[in-house]
């Protein structure tokens, strides 16, 4: 038994940070009047590759943000950065309306990008990244569309897992195109 609590103990917290999104005043209309409920849109990560969004709605404006924290915190996933700062490439994502072009770009950058794409940018961990939206402004659309293009990410790792290949033919294989064209013109 003392042993269960200790490892309890040990376990380290995940430090995760919350970003609240956007939060909308709904009304449902019924035979006495109309109800009024709130809804929240929230975005947590853990500032190291981990992300995820979730919506909830409730009567209170804080019990309709816990039920989106909790909701995000169940459908994180994971996505590749490069040097732990930036997209390893550039990415389009789209979800109904809304339309997302993602670009990576080199230190120092910053994050230039809007809203809900910010957000999740802040708590996704990326320092550097040119993103633009177009379409819809709609902060549901522009998340789902974010995290289409998030999850269509590729690492070097992953294509070089999925052609049979090493890492390093994968990532030099551009140089090495470079030079063969030289040597072919000398």
């Amino acid at each position: 038994m003392s042993q269960a609590v200790d490892r309890r103990k040990t376990e380290k917290k995940e430090e995760l940070v919350e970003k609240l999104v956007h939060i909308n005043r709904v009304a449902k209309t019924v035979k006495g009047g109309r109800t009024m409920s709130f809804a929240a849109v929230v975005v947590v990560g853990d500032q190291k590759g981990r992300v995820g969004f979730g919506s909830g709605k409730a009567a209170e404006v804080p019990e309709a943000i816990t039920k989106a924290t909790n909701e995000a915190k169940k459908n994180m996933v994971r996505i590749p950065l490069r040097e732990g700062r930036t997209l390893h490439h550039d990415v389009h994502g789209h979800y109904g309306a809304g339309k997302v072009i993602l670009r990576t770009a080199p230190a120092g950058t910053g994050v230039i990008a809007g809203g809900p794409m910010r957000a999740i940018f802040e708590v996704l961990g990326v320092q550097d990244v040119v993103a633009k939206s177009l379409g819809s402004n709609n902060p549901y659309n522009m998340i789902k569309a974010t995290f289409d293009a998030l999850l269509a990410i590729n690492s070097p790792r992953m294509v070089a897992a999925k052609r049979g290949k090493k890492v390093g033919d994968i990532v030099s294989r551009r140089e090495g195109s470079a030079v063969k064209v030289e040597k072919e013109e000398a």
